[in-house]
């Protein structure tokens, strides 16, 4: 690449996703000139392709259960949501006009249930405030002055900054930007990293041939899940998910994703357990399935007594014994609490998002790194994780804030006394 000249800007923000966005908005807001960077041709990508199907901006539950979304990080994430919570979250979307409303399941979304409208909005307003948006930008590190590297369709370029906001997302999903290229660049000068790990995922599963071929793609419709994890813990869920040809993946999984993928990580594999027949009891399953046979077959007797068919009793009979199925009794204990052993998380770059990332310890209460003064980080590339439901968007755009605060503070605090 050609020798780069070093400009200058008042405030760099690296990443153009919800988390970036929403700093490089307080910031300019302030007054500051901000100038937003991106590795893809266009900002937002990621936020995008997480409309596709309905963007899930947030969810209604209360506050106290929505908190604990956020598990081990719930402390942490407290002090963003404290400053923009879900109503606030709801308030701004309101001011760049675009309604939102709440789904049956609590959770929110636009009226219009896409993110391109939003975003289209949200770029408007910023650059209507001066801020300027650089793609095609790759962050490539500092170089021995400190100045930021990022390679351009143009060769290299060098910007200086009194401040910047690092918010270069997680591990998943490279091709949309989120590629975790920054682990060692920030390990290199003495940041605490935690391993970047599959969060929101698919599970591995040692399918026979037959339901691999036959089955794979098919949803598995209101079934109930119980994982107990190596501490004893005990968690449940309802809801679906699907097959596919390596295994699980679908709404329910990915609720029930960190703690499985961690049981995984202490003990080789997780067993969990399904529920295949919700709305009614051991004891009523049983009583229904004792009834004579007669010429039925045992799949019509289960058609017909249990309502159990198609994908479901593809899971019966992949995981039973020949005991099981010849017993009424043990068929209804295992219809009941069917064990579905996962083997692994699929692939860190499959996954919705990732786990792991800057280690809090690095970070000052505002998201400054103790080891770069004026350095600021946001949004997932931070060690904490959560479900899908609005929690992921909640947290990263209240991240985004609270790095663009503390970007504010640190400044005034830098300033001479009059």
């Amino acid at each position: 690449m050609p020798r780069a000249e070093t400009e200058r800007s008042n405030i760099v923000v690296i990443g153009g996703g919800p988390a970036g966005l929403m700093a490089a908005e307080v910031l300019s807001a302030a007054g500051m000139q901000v100038d937003v960077f991106d590795a893809m041709p266009s900002v937002g990508r990621k936020f995008l392709l997480a409309g596709r199907g309905g963007l899930n901006l947030t969810h209604s539950e209360a506050p106290d259960r929505f908190l604990s979304r956020y598990g081990k990080r719930r402390r942490e994430v407290a002090a963003w949501l404290d400053e923009f919570g879900p109503q606030q979250l709801r308030e701004w979307a309101q001011g760049l006009g675009v309604e939102t409303f709440v789904g049956s399941s609590g959770r929110v979304f636009p009226k219009e249930m896409k993110a391109a409208p939003l975003l289209r909005a949200w770029l408007h307003r910023l650059r209507a405030a001066g801020v300027v948006l650089h793609a095609r930008h790759r962050w490539l590190g500092w170089d021995a002055d400190g100045a930021l590297r990022f390679a351009t369709p143009a060769g290299e370029s060098k910007v200086g900054a009194d401040a910047t906001v690092l918010a270069l997302g997680g591990g998943s999903w490279a091709r949309l930007g989120s590629d975790g290229a920054w682990v060692p660049r920030l390990a290199e000068r003495g940041v605490r990293v935690q391993p970047l790990r599959p969060a929101n995922c698919g599970f591995d599963v040692a399918w026979s041939e037959h339901l691999r071929q036959r089955f794979a793609g098919e949803p598995v419709k209101t079934v109930s899940a119980t994982f107990v994890a190596p501490d004893g813990s005990r968690i449940e869920r309802e809801g679906e998910f699907l097959i596919t040809a390596h295994g699980v993946e679908g709404s329910l999984i990915y609720a029930l994703s960190a703690p499985l993928r961690d049981g995984i990580e202490a003990t080789g594999s997780a067993t969990l357990h399904l529920d295949l027949a919700p709305g009614r009891t051991l004891q009523r399953l049983t009583d229904d399935l004792a009834h004579p046979r007669g010429r039925d077959s045992l799949s019509n007797h289960l058609r017909r007594r249990a309502g159990i068919d198609g994908v479901k009793a593809a899971l019966l009979h992949e995981c039973a014994t020949a005991e099981d199925l010849a017993t009424p009794a043990r068929l209804a204990a295992i219809l009941k609490s069917l064990p579905l052993r996962l083997l692994s998380p699929r692939p860190l770059d499959e996954a919705i998002s990732s786990a792991g990332g800057v280690d809090f310890a690095a970070l000052d209460d505002r998201l400054m790194l103790r080891e770069l003064p004026g350095t600021f980080c946001a949004g997932e590339m931070l060690d904490w994780e959560a479900p899908t439901g609005g929690y992921l968007l909640t947290a990263c755009f209240a991240s985004g804030r609270a790095a663009g605060r503390g970007v504010l503070h640190w400044l005034a605090a830098a300033q001479p006394a009059r």
